[in-house]
């Protein structure tokens, strides 16, 4: 496991804690969005570095 791929994940499981957050506060739907691709993206970034289908 790499360093890089764990921080990538931290990152995105921190981001959606951040849009679970601004849902249950009843933000913007487009500032929730943006931060939800955010998250997805960290968390695919972080997992695909990990290698495990290589």
């Amino acid at each position: 496991m790499n360093g890089l791929s764990i921080l990538l994940i931290f990152v995105g499981l921190f981001l959606l804690g951040g849009v679970i957050s601004f849902v249950k506060q009843g933000q913007s739907k487009n500032v929730t969005a943006v931060l939800a691709i955010g998250a997805a993206m960290a968390l695919a970034a972080g997992i695909l570095r990990l290698g495990v289908w290589g």
